[in-house]
């Protein structure tokens, strides 16, 4: 029985945790120590079951929590090379044991965790599939402009793809950021859009995906209520039906409760 629990998600932070036979990692450590160990315990997750935590990335709303907790906790933790070399040059990976990823994959008791290559504007930014010993598998790819072939192809048949659906066009370019950050989250290093999002999700339906959730959506420029929207209309379009062929979820700042397989 494979577990999914988006800790805290979007800007301010992002964290997730994926559990299997009773361990688990979280998927970065975007809030402090504190908050993490916070929301820990509101889903019944002891954090001397953690036994490793995974980074997609360099930016801070995804790295903040993560040398605190990796030293507390005693648990290795996981980076791409570019990603690694930026925690090490930066002080966050000081008494902390960390590791490059393999291109195969890294077994973390009953789970089997892989990485891809995502689409930002960070160092080597990436998204991990997680195969659990039971059969099931639960994919995150979030924080990045586009989803490329390469994407799809690694998080395609997973039961469960964490997505990101951070922005609605309209109001991305309506709002007051200044232009260059909203070129920025538009382009194909920034954040995928809901229609974006919306557009992968039959497909990833026909492979065998039941449960959707989206997430990282932006508090300036998005609304849950939109992002669900879009994606539940794009899926009809294809006679995917809510309820009936997927369930779909949409992570707040605060995540959302934990999800069993």
């Amino acid at each position: 029985m494979a577990r999914f629990c988006s800790l805290y998600s979007g800007s301010s932070g992002n964290c997730v945790a994926v559990g299997c036979a009773g361990k688990y990692i979280l998927i970065d450590a975007g809030r402090t120590a504190k908050k993490i160990r916070e929301r820990l315990a509101e889903e019944c997750i002891d954090p001397c079951d953690i036994v490793g935590i995974f980074v997609t990335h360099e930016h801070i709303d995804h790295i903040a929590g993560v040398r605190v907790l990796a030293s507390s906790l005693k648990v290795p933790v996981y980076a791409t090379e570019g990603t690694a070399a930026f925690l090490e040059e930066n002080g966050h990976a000081r008494n902390v044991d960390l590791r490059l990823m393999p291109k195969g994959k890294v077994d973390m008791g009953d789970m089997g965790v892989s990485c891809f290559a995502t689409s930002h504007d960070a160092a080597e930014s990436c998204g991990f599939r997680v195969e659990c010993g039971d059969g099931r598998s639960i994919s995150i790819a979030t924080d990045t402009g586009v989803i490329t072939p390469a994407i799809h192809a690694a998080i395609e048949g997973s039961d469960l793809v964490y997505l990101e659906s951070n922005h609605d066009v309209s109001m991305l370019y309506a709002g007051g950021y200044p232009y260059p950050l909203k070129k920025r989250i538009a382009s194909d290093k920034g954040h995928l859009s809901n229609e974006a999002c919306s557009a992968e999700l039959p497909a990833l339906a026909h492979t065998g995906t039941t449960r959707f959730v989206l997430g990282h959506l932006s508090a300036e420029n998005n609304m849950p209520i939109l992002a669900r929207q879009s994606a539940v209309q794009e899926l009809g379009k294809s006679g995917i039906r809510e309820g009936a062929d997927y369930l779909l979820a949409v992570a707040g700042i605060n995540g959302l409760k934990s999800m069993v397989l």
